[in-house]
């Protein structure tokens, strides 16, 4: 099928409801639609995907990486990423660090890459190895539940440490149910000490959501993305298949008690009036009506599958990372003024390298913000 025309700023695919914008996003994007199944493989090994997960490897992540060469990289590249996850029941065919495997090894293939192209970004340990959730998974074993303030204080303290490192340019990427906990520390992290920065969290399945299309939609899929199923377990199957046993895997369908209309599914495929968040009650609880721990059918889920949007969110990631050093090279933040109630004379000896002469941390700068602490 040939690409249709599409209206001004937009640029067609080969599906009538699917177009991306004329930008550098949307250009990327559908570069990885148009790609042929042996291009989404390339691009995969030029990320090192699949590789063990690097939590422990010497040089991956700042707290494996000898400090000298800590500063060394924050010269040439002051970008964090930082992956969160949880510990959360999958189901009896996979793990319940599932989440957290995923973020760290979609950072971890921008790593590699950044890394040869000499200016490696940078890499948190993931400070959420539990992780703040939704109501309807109370009460479900495997599933350990922080508290929603827990989570918001957690990351700030986290950004505020690597902002005093400077690391002043934070992108935190997700994959677990609890995005309103992290918008909620981006703004209250500002609110509270209004520093100069880039801070940003990412859903990362749902910044690539088109690549999880059903195959009416064109896309590979056969089910929408939910939590445990086709997807996450196609995605598992790709990236630690050795964590996967597919003898084991089920298929199993939630119970709502409206139409389906409402609510939309985890990636936001289709515009509806509220994101699965945005209620509670409209349907069962997890325990009650998937106890497996599954919602959907991880039966149907390939290693194939998962490669197209594991391609797309490195691609992405990578575009992320080379914008921002674009408009702020290693050690530059937007204007002081434009992005703060502070001055730039205020600030001058906070933005110093640390430890140099003059440089102060920003554990002593006065507080002006109106956040609130618990």
């Amino acid at each position: 099928m040939t690409d249709k025309k599409a209206p001004k700023g937009l640029l067609p695919t080969d599906q009538p409801d699917l177009f991306f914008e004329d930008n550098p996003v949307g250009r990327l994007k559908k570069e990885v639609w148009d790609s042929t199944d042996a291009q989404i493989d390339g691009i995969l090994k030029e990320y090192g995907i699949p590789s063990p997960v690097e939590w422990s490897k010497p040089g991956s992540y700042i707290q494996t990486t000898i400090r000298h060469q800590v500063e060394a990289n924050r010269k040439k590249n002051d970008i964090v990423f930082i992956p969160v996850g949880c510990s959360e029941l999958h189901g009896q065919h996979t793990i319940s660090a599932m989440d957290t495997l995923f973020v760290s090894a979609i950072v971890e293939g921008v790593r590699r890459y950044t890394a040869r192209q000499g200016a490696p970004v940078n890499l948190a340990l993931p400070p959420l190895m539990y992780g703040g959730h939704p109501y309807h998974h109370m009460g479900m074993p495997g599933t350990v539940i922080l508290r929603e303030h827990v989570v918001r204080e957690l990351m700030l303290d986290v950004m505020l440490g690597l902002w005093n490192d400077g690391f002043r340019k934070q992108i935190i990427i997700n994959n677990h149910g609890q995005l309103w906990m992290l918008e909620s520390a981006i703004q209250e992290f500002q609110k509270r000490y209004q520093l100069p920065g880039i801070f940003r969290v990412i859903d990362w399945h749902r910044a690539v959501r088109e690549f999880f299309r059903t195959h009416e939609r064109g896309g590979k899929w056969e089910t929408n993305f939910v939590h445990a199923d086709e997807s996450e377990t196609s995605l598992g199957l790709l990236l630690f298949p050795e964590m996967v046993d597919m003898d084991h895997a089920v298929d199993t369908e939630g119970k709502s008690y409206l139409p389906e209309g409402h609510f939309d599914k985890s990636v936001d495929p289709f515009g509806r009036p509220s994101r699965w968040s945005e209620g509670e009650g409209h349907f069962a609880i997890e325990i009650a009506a998937t106890p497996e721990g599954v919602v959907g059918k991880a039966k149907s889920a390939t290693a194939d599958k998962a490669k197209r949007p594991m391609a797309a969110i490195l691609k992405y990631l990578t575009l992320l990372n080379d914008q921002i050093l674009e408009a702020f090279p290693a050690g530059k933040v937007p204007p002081v003024e434009e992005v703060t109630l502070r001055s730039a004379k205020e600030m001058e000896p906070y933005l110093k390298e640390p430890l140099s002469p003059g440089w102060k941390s920003v554990y002593g700068l006065p507080r002006i913000g109106q956040g609130t602490e618990v």
